[in-house]
């Protein structure tokens, strides 16, 4: 069974509070939102192997530690994880970045593809998904499931506000994705909207309502 990480550092919490309130215009959701990017990048990264390499401070020559060349890809999922690149692509930065695009049907709430462009060598690299919603979990399992079809084995789903069905969904269908989210909400309306949530994500990101 994957697992889940609730990051709760206070930092990520007090501006997830600040993102929540209906008042926040969208140039500051969008400055939150890659700010707390960034913060929960230090734990979706934090296990990634070091090596010793040999350097020479101005002091004196010494044994330190590097990234063990594991290569990194951030693929948000359109359009609402695209607010999450930057903040990953600055903690970072040779990290390549796909896109996949998927909209959510009105009437069924069920996700639908219409795009998907991957760096080549996506099967050789840790691959970060980004959707600041994880709702229903039907786009996240969708785009999951492309990945895995172009060979990735390695996936890992960061996601700002989460619910247990979204969570469950995941959990069942790709139970080797570990979860990462900054807080687990009491669950979804009829309107398949995170309860209490913040709203559109996307909509708040873009101001395009």
């Amino acid at each position: 069974m994957s697992l889940l990480h609730v990051i709760n550092h206070p930092m990520v919490q007090h501006k997830l509070t600040i993102m929540r309130d209906k008042s926040t215009g969208s140039k500051d959701f969008r400055e939150l939102l890659n700010e707390i990017s960034l913060l929960m990048g230090y734990e979706v990264t934090r296990d990634i192997p070091l090596e010793d390499v040999d350097i020479e401070t101005p002091i004196c020559k010494m044994t330190a530690k590097e990234v063990s060349g594991r290569k990194l890809a951030i693929v948000p999922i359109l359009r609402a994880g695209l607010g999450m690149v930057e903040g990953l692509h600055t903690l970072v930065p040779v990290a390549k970045v796909g896109h996949i695009g998927l909209y959510r049907n009105e009437e069924t709430h069920e996700p639908v593809e219409y795009y998907c462009k991957l760096p080549e060598d996506i099967q050789d690299r840790l691959v970060i998904v980004t959707d600041p919603m994880l709702a229903t979990g039907g786009s996240a399992c969708d785009a999951i499931t492309m990945l895995k079809a172009k060979g990735c084995r390695n996936i890992r789903l960061m996601c700002l506000v989460s619910v247990p069905e979204g969570i469950k969904k995941v959990q069942n269908e790709h139970p080797d994705v570990d979860i990462y989210t900054a807080a687990v909400d009491d669950g979804l309306n009829e309107n398949a909207y995170i309860v209490p949530g913040l709203g559109d994500a996307g909509d708040r990101i873009f101001g395009t309502k």
